[in-house]
């Protein structure tokens, strides 16, 4: 039997949702906290994704697409990060940075190839975030062949 992969390359998908940043520190554990019946974890390593909407994007992308992706990020650091990831990726970010509320991230801590933890920074954007979105969304549509609605 034998797969076929379709052209990507002349489509124009939009990716619409929730941007995520993930998070993954990783390291060796070998003694239990004496604060709390927890593994300490000494971290040697971390790495960061795109995540939800965004990764969506970035599988669309490499895949050969022209992904354009609108979403909300926050006014930080994982909001800087995350537009850093997906312009390496090749993808177009038109998007809402939001003052009010911090770019969701996932954090997982990682020890034996165990997922130990995971923390979330999240908070529920307010109307007028997703107003501000609404016609930057909008404006992207009549250029795209697809739109990917992601939650």
């Amino acid at each position: 039997m034998s797969l076929t992969v379709p052209d990507f390359s002349a489509l124009r998908v939009l990716v619409i949702g929730d941007l995520m940043l993930d998070q993954y520190w990783f390291g060796p554990t070998s003694r239990i906290s004496p604060e709390a019946p927890v593994p300490v974890v000494r971290v040697t390593g971390g790495e960061a994704r795109a995540g939800g909407a965004a990764n969506v994007a970035v599988n669309l992308a490499s895949l050969g697409a022209g992904t354009v992706l609108g979403g909300i990020v926050g006014e930080d650091a994982g909001g800087e990060q995350l537009q850093r990831l997906l312009a390496e990726r090749g993808i177009e970010f038109h998007g809402v940075r939001s003052a009010r509320h911090p770019t969701i991230t996932k954090l997982r801590v990682l020890s034996r190839n165990q997922q130990l933890i995971r923390l979330d920074t999240e908070n529920q954007y307010d109307s007028e975030d997703v107003e501000a979105l609404a016609p930057v969304a909008e404006g992207l549509l009549d250029a795209a062949q697809a739109c990917v609605l992601s939650d």
